[in-house]
């Protein structure tokens, strides 16, 4: 049964990496074919270099995924069955011998640790390299590794007690620990939702009140329009990092806020950003946030409870390169084991968001406007640099909004009808 699963996984891990290969040598290929043309429906708004600067810069951070993701695969290999995990826990076994619990919690950050050391070069690149060739990047090197230091200590302050909490469960809360361990995951996931915007948000952005008062008038009748309460209405400073644009809704319950960049300010008008918001109170209305939580839990506790199986299955250890049964080597097994076993899910999660998409569109259509969404659309693809034309397939596999010519031509529809 083992070798099964060795077998198994290192084919699921080769097609997985054979798959993003050639649908991200497709998505290059394709946008650089489209590139010296614009699009006929947006050939009025969008300039032919703007269109050619979408393309370069979806290629150039496409082929960086493409690099990164050989290297993830690669260290992956070599933590499985290559033995870098088992090597890590014998070294923390030796130095620890008899603290199962913090041993535990050093084997897996030292795992997630390297993995992290692993990454961080791509997203280096990709701030200081790709990003300032295109002109997005705003932020100083400074700047960057004081976010990194404050995201590790607020990961560290916020995950380390959730680790010490899933390896005592396991090892002291009996046969159904991970019936127990997914109730005390659940409970913080909600009660990070409620206190993000008020306490860790506002660690790496400033949030003022907006202060337009004619935008605020007519987006609180908005609001109210569509039945949503929020605590509040802020600006983001985004442009102190990059001149994307963007807005969200954040938080849950009475937590709730409506948060817009300001650069997402600068570019549009009030109708325009009236239309944004109402899209994104389509999520609201037809919630689809609550729906993805709900099935995020549901995965955790079919996962959970998988893996209150597997804990007992020596195989699954011998088979993934561990020769150590414990219960810290089988939650680090999961952890970065089931994403070669999901991958093939991907594409039916990326469907399930565009389809939300295109249910929020329809709601702005209905409630403020079609033709400004599609302007406020167009303004944001052209801005965010973002591809008029991607691969079709790379698209169904990966993206989570729908294609620009696709989304624009529905929101055409609604002014014609």
């Amino acid at each position: 049964m083992a070798h099964t699963l060795t077998l198994l996984f290192v084919g699921l891990l080769a097609f997985s990496s054979i798959i993003r290969f050639w649908l991200g040598t497709r998505q290059i290929n394709f946008v650089q074919e489209k590139r010296k043309q614009v699009p006929k429906a947006f050939a009025k708004e969008i300039t032919l270099d703007a269109h050619q600067k979408a393309a370069d810069y979806t290629s150039a951070k496409t082929r960086l995924g493409l690099l990164e993701m050989a290297i993830q695969a690669a260290l992956l290999f070599a933590l499985t069955i290559g033995g870098g995990l088992q090597w890590i826990d014998t070294l923390w076994t030796g130095i620890l011998p008899n603290n199962d619990i913090l041993r535990g919690a050093l084997v897996i950050c030292s795992a997630l640790l390297v993995s992290s050391i692993i990454d961080l070069p791509f997203e280096y690149y990709k701030t200081f390299v790709i990003d300032e060739k295109f002109g997005f990047n705003k932020m100083t090197r400074t700047m960057y590794f004081t976010d990194l230091i404050k995201h590790s200590i607020v990961g560290l302050l916020l995950g380390a007690p959730m680790l010490f909490a899933a390896l005592w469960l396991m090892q002291s809360a009996g046969e159904y620990w991970w019936l127990y361990l997914w109730v005390v995951w659940t409970v913080f996931n909600i009660l990070m939702l409620a206190v993000y915007p008020t306490f860790i948000a506002p660690l790496f952005n400033k949030f003022t009140p907006l202060a337009d008062e004619g935008l605020k008038a007519r987006i609180e009748s908005l609001l109210t329009k569509c039945g949503f309460k929020s605590q509040g209405l802020f600006v983001m400073d985004g442009s102190t990092r990059s001149s994307h644009g963007n807005a969200y809704f954040t938080g849950f319950g009475n937590s709730k806020r409506v948060v817009f960049f300001d650069t997402l300010l600068e570019r549009l008008n009030t109708e325009e950003i009236e239309s944004v918001l109402a899209h994104e109170l389509g999520h609201f209305k037809h919630h689809h946030v609550i729906k993805r939580i709900i099935m995020i839990f549901v995965m955790s506790l079919i996962g959970l409870a998988l893996l209150g199986w597997l804990i007992n299955q020596a195989w699954f250890f011998q088979g993934l390169g561990v020769t150590t049964q414990s219960n810290h080597m089988a939650l680090l097994l999961f952890i970065l084991g089931s994403p070669i076993f999901l991958f093939l899910i991907r594409p039916l999660m990326a469907s399930y968001s565009r389809k939300c998409e295109f249910e929020a569109d329809d709601y702005a259509a209905k409630n403020a406007s079609a033709t400004h969404l599609a302007e406020a659309l167009v303004k944001l693809y052209r801005d965010n640099a973002s591809t008029l034309t991607p691969d079709p397939i790379h698209s169904a596999f990966y993206d989570s909004h729908p294609p620009a010519s696709i989304r624009i031509s529905k929101l055409a529809a609604y002014t014609t009808s």
